[in-house]
């Protein structure tokens, strides 16, 4: 196989494509969820076909992945003997292809083998583009961080201090009118997802709900999802909120009194790359 990339599917660190917890996302790919995680392999056959496998040596992905983020050449070359699982299709959306072979393109499968993984459909809002979408506020923080003054945030009646819709920036999800189609207003779904995220500080949900990783100084970032929402955090600073009944709204959550206390309790539960 023509390797052009890979991912860790670890609790700490996995594709929120696949699912808001790491159980969840190993099951969306038929594996089980051991803790040492796997990595992901994905490229093409002699024939161009997607292909993703699973391998179950975590390091050698993890390092491969390392050294591609400093832009130096590292060729990956899993033993077939690491080799968990080999999947059809791709569960990412890809824009490189293998030099010298046909386009990328799914494999035959026989009848009742599972269908080609797919990755998810950017014209629709759902769980994975509502995951997706938080994953974009995390990796462009200080972006969307700068649209916010003080006159963006007002009262809510919610324990925290406000909530309001955020403008789209770059690859981040559209906006759309608060509580538009007749759903849940912001305010509203701001006070479940505060209410659900504080009840894990009591009853851990499953690994990989509650991630935290690396922020400029000494912060961390948070990534904690729900059924049917998903909020980014940095422990010294907001939350943001999406939900999946609030199609491309992006709501901003005041510090106000509660906010650290909540942001720091989760960070010590948090699972944290290795």
């Amino acid at each position: 196989m023509y390797v052009l990339t890979a991912v860790l599917l670890t609790p700490a660190q996995f594709p929120s494509v696949l699912g808001d917890d790491y159980p969840q996302a190993c099951r969306a790919l038929g594996l089980e969820p051991y803790a040492e995680g796997y990595g992901l392999v994905l490229g093409q056959d002699g024939d161009g076909a997607r292909w993703t496998v699973a391998v179950d040596d975590v390091s050698l992905v993890a390092v491969a992945i390392a050294a591609w983020d400093c832009g130096m050449e590292y060729d990956l070359s899993p033993d077939e003997r690491s080799a968990v699982a080999a999947l059809p299709g791709w569960p990412l959306a890809l824009a490189v292809a293998a030099p010298n072979l046909p386009a990328p393109h799914d494999p035959e499968t026989a009848e009742g083998d599972p269908p080609p993984l797919t990755p998810p459909d950017e014209a629709r809002w759902g769980p994975a583009q509502r995951r997706l979408g938080a994953d974009g506020i995390a990796l462009q923080w200080a972006a969307w961080r700068e649209q916010l003054g003080d006159d963006d945030f007002r009262s809510s009646g919610a324990e925290e201090r406000a909530v309001a819709p955020v403008p789209p920036h770059g690859d981040g999800p559209s906006g759309a009118a608060p509580g538009e189609g007749g759903g849940p207003g912001p305010h509203t779904a701001v006070r479940r997802v505060l209410g659900e995220a504080r009840a894990y500080l009591e009853d851990p949900p499953p690994p990989g709900r509650v991630r935290s990783t690396f922020a400029p100084g000494g912060a961390r970032m948070l990534r904690v999802d729900g059924a049917g929402w998903s909020l980014v955090a940095r422990t010294d600073d907001i939350a943001f909120v999406l939900v999946d009944e609030l199609p491309g709204e992006v709501l901003p959550v005041g510090r106000g009194p509660h906010l650290p206390g909540l942001l720091a309790g989760l960070d010590a539960m948090a699972v944290r790359p290795g």
